[in-house]
C-alpha cells in the first residue's frame, strides 16, 4: 500500500514485536529517505498489531491483506498488485 504496510509475521523467541518493527522501520526509512533524496523521520511512531488466534483467523487475515490493494482501487485483483503474497501465488 502507498501509505502503509501489512504484514502476517512469526516472531523469534527473544524479540519482541516492538524490535523486530523498529529493525524494520529503521532500515526501510533509510534505503527510502536515500532512494527519495530525503531526510528524517520517514514513518509513524505507532503500529497496529493483532495476535492471530487460530488458523481460521490467520486465514481471514491473509485475505484481508490481500484483497486491501483491491478495495483501494490500486488494482483490480489480489494478483495484480505486485508488492502482494497473492501475486506471487499465481
Amino acid at each position: 500500500m502507498p501509505t502503509h504496510v501489512h504484514v502476517l509475521v512469526t516472531r523469534f523467541q527473544g524479540n519482541t514485536l516492538s524490535q523486530v518493527l523498529h529493525s524494520w522501520k529503521s532500515y526501510t526509512g533509510k534505503v527510502a529517505n536515500r532512494l527519495l533524496g530525503q531526510t528524517g523521520r520517514f514513518w509513524q511512531e505507532e503500529y497496529f498489531d493483532r495476535r492471530i488466534r487460530d488458523e481460521t483467523h490467520f486465514w481471514i487475515a491473509k485475505r484481508y491483506i490481500e484483497e486491501n490493494p483491491v478495495k483501494a482501487g490500486l488494482c483490480h485483483r489480489p494478483e495484480d498488485w505486485m508488492f502482494g503474497s497473492a501475486a506471487r501465488q499465481r
